[in-house]
């Protein structure tokens, strides 16, 4: 079960409030708390996590590591989720879809999560730009999706998950001697419904990969070697080869 306290979102999220003046800095660090929710790993009850009548703009997260599984029959795609993303779990699929579409949520990192009820959106609404801010993360959630959708399109599955894992790396790699880290415990299930393949063939491909010197699974996550734009030309290459004359 979750347990909740209260959070001053700018002290926990700096970012959101970069293009205050400073001022208005000041009175927003103050005046913007928000409700705290902390979720433990495994299983999570996303769609409970609102009270019955509550309707709030949705929960930022502040830390920790979330996967949100979409099924669809025996088919699923894996979204990872981090700080700053946006959720609204309550939002469910099949709400908006005759088809039997059921989100799965699993917590791979403890997770602190801000929930932006009605009483925060009272105050954030005397700062534009914080909900300008807000606003943005969700078009980030949005084009990273986009992103996967392009390379989910690639038909050589070790492309794909190069590239995936690349996708990720912008966000969460860091930069290490031996190459970029993505801090994440990824496994082979999650990695093969991240780029819509069977586990069996995942592993197989990364084996490949692996001895390719071209990813690396480590202790902290996964390490990837060389430039991701390097990889755009053979990728094009083999597409165009594979095109009808």
């Amino acid at each position: 079960m979750a347990v909740h306290d209260l959070v001053r979102l700018l002290d926990a999220d700096p970012e959101l409030g970069e293009r205050l003046p400073a001022d208005e800095l000041d009175r927003a660090r103050h005046q913007l708390v928000a409700e705290l929710r902390r979720v433990p790993t495994g299983r999570w009850d996303a769609a409970g996590v609102v009270r019955p009548g509550g309707a709030p703009l949705g929960l930022l997260i502040l830390d920790g590591l979330l996967l949100r599984d979409l099924d669809l029959g025996r088919r699923a795609s894996t979204e990872v989720l981090g700080f700053g993303d946006v959720i609204r779990p309550w939002d469910t699929d099949a709400a908006n879809s005759d088809l039997p579409f059921v989100a799965r949520w699993t917590v791979l990192e403890p997770l602190r999560l801000a929930v932006l009820d009605e009483r925060f959106v009272a105050t954030a609404v005397r700062y534009p730009l914080i909900i300008d801010a807000l606003f943005a993360r969700v078009s980030r959630r949005q084009r990273g999706l986009s992103v996967r959708l392009v390379v989910n399109q690639l038909v050589r599955l070790e492309d794909r998950l190069t590239l995936a894992l690349w996708a990720l790396a912008e966000r969460w790699g860091r930069v290490t001697p031996d190459g970029v880290l993505v801090p994440m415990g990824l496994t082979h299930s999650a990695l093969a419904r991240l780029v819509g393949a069977r586990r069996p063939s995942v592993t197989s491909a990364l084996g490949d990969l692996a001895r390719d010197r071209l990813l690396e699974r480590t202790e902290d996550g996964w390490l990837l070697r060389g430039d991701p734009a390097h990889l755009v030309d053979p990728v094009t290459e083999r597409l165009l080869a594979s095109a009808p004359a």
